[in-house]
């Protein structure tokens, strides 16, 4: 697959900070079993992530302005132009040595997401996406699934807990979606979520409390494997408001229409 100027460097940034993560996730692996715990370790992994990105990113375009998951927002000098970056998708996953969890770049030009990289480095899953030029998983082309009958559907799904979510709500909205369906799954990491709906393994998904670098890469594959994307409300603020909604049309109707049912669609 012939690849853009673009794309080439989101991938050479994103393989290059997975190098790091590859040689920390084995490191973690051994301190599950020590007094010290493995949290602040992986918490400087997230960073020192971050920071290669952010390198990487800044020398092939330095006027570019980035927003990312451990060092906020820095305004760039070409206003239209952002990259939005999670560097660790999957914290908890990686945290606890499961290997699902991915490196997140998306670029926003003139707010609009215009490009994508989801990349898992324990089993170099590399997924892509530019507008208007479709979605790939390494080199094979991404498209929706086009199952349309819920009863046949794997759905997944975020779940609030302790700390962070309406408990009341997510225990409604599941238990609506999962006397519909043929299986919930919660694999806890956003980007990847999204990127098994482009590649059509799961049908549809919905999660609430999320940030920006959760989403923004996964929206560019979605669109671009053929999929619909929006809040949960129908529109097109899932930055403002934090939550998503995703599949194919019909999917994401149904999906969509059982969760306003349930009570749980405004926020």
């Amino acid at each position: 697959m012939l690849q853009s100027p673009l794309l080439n460097v989101m991938i050479a940034a994103a393989r290059k900070a997975a190098r790091t993560l590859k040689r920390d996730f084995g490191e973690v692996e051994h301190l599950q079993v020590s007094l010290k715990g493995p949290a602040n370790f992986v918490t400087a992994a997230d960073r020192r992530a971050e920071e290669i990105l952010r390198a990487e990113l800044v020398k092939a375009r330095p006027s570019y302005g980035f927003l990312g998951e451990e060092g906020g927002h820095h305004e760039g000098t070409d206003k239209s132009n952002r990259w939005v970056v999670d560097p660790l998708d999957g914290t908890t996953n990686f945290l606890h040595s499961i290997p699902h969890f991915a490196i997140s770049i998306a670029l926003e030009r003139e707010g609009a997401l215009i490009a994508g990289v989801i990349y898992n480095p324990a089993n170099d899953e590399l997924y892509t996406a530019e507008r208007g030029k479709g979605a790939f998983l390494n080199d094979k082309r991404l498209r929706v699934a086009a199952r349309k009958l819920m009863g046949e559907a794997v759905i997944a799904c975020g779940l609030p807990h302790q700390g962070r979510g309406d408990l009341a709500l997510g225990r409604k909205e599941i238990a609506a979606v999962q006397e519909k369906v043929a299986g919930l799954r919660r694999f806890g990491a956003a980007s990847l979520d999204l990127a098994f709906v482009a590649a059509g393994r799961f049908d549809a998904y919905w999660e609430r409390d999320l940030s920006p670098w959760d989403m923004a890469a996964g929206i560019v594959l979605l669109r671009e494997a053929g999929g619909f994307v929006t809040d949960l409300d129908g529109g097109q603020a899932m930055f403002a408001k934090g939550h998503i909604v995703a599949g194919n049309e019909t999917m994401h109707s149904q999906l969509q229409a059982m969760l306003k049912a349930a009570g749980g669609a405004v926020a």
